[in-house]
């Protein structure tokens, strides 16, 4: 076996904040919408009858219309009010397994930043958001162009996911 040597990888990541319309409620309802839950006894159903690639990328396709499926929700605000902390929030793992190979081919470690994580929260002055860490400055650290290229396009996506829920679209995600 070959020794590997320990390496710390320092980079830049850049946090996104974009303002949402409507209600914390509304944002989530609208979210949740664009963005469906990965149906993963399909998934599960592909693995155990081993189906072929193509069957699985369109499986995705049908089940994101934007790109993106959530993999993991969670509503933060009922356990954090027990220490009395009544932020509304929930967030989530949203991404695409079909995408994600694309890279994991290349290297595996992607998957430290694949799926994608994404909170929606309300702030003290009412304004809601939707943050996320832009996927090109993630997948720009693994130092392979075809991964930072799934990055860049992935970017893309988020954009029109924004424009979709009727938010701006931060100028950073149309840099690629």
């Amino acid at each position: 076996m070959t020794k590997v040597a320990t390496a710390a990888i320092a980079h830049t990541n850049v946090r996104l904040v974009v303002p949402l319309p409507g209600s914390f409620d509304d944002a989530v309802t609208r979210y949740e919408q664009l963005v469906p839950v990965l149906d993963c006894s399909a998934v599960a159903e592909f693995v155990r009858r081993k189906a072929p690639w193509e069957t699985v990328i369109a499986q995705a396709g049908e089940n994101a219309p934007h790109g993106f499926m959530i993999y993991w929700r969670s509503a933060v605000t009922p356990v954090m009010s027990l220490a009395g902390d009544e932020w509304p929030c929930v967030t989530y793992l949203m991404g695409n397994h079909t995408i994600a190979q694309r890279m994991f081919h290349h290297n595996p470690a992607v998957m430290l930043s694949a799926p994608l994580r994404t909170v929606i929260c309300q702030d003290a002055s009412g304004v809601v958001t939707l943050q996320v860490d832009q996927p090109s400055s993630r997948f720009s650290s693994y130092d392979d162009p075809e991964i930072a290229a799934v990055g860049r396009e992935l970017d893309s996506k988020l954009a029109a996911l924004l424009a979709a829920l009727g938010a701006p679209v931060p100028p950073e995600l149309r840099a690629g």
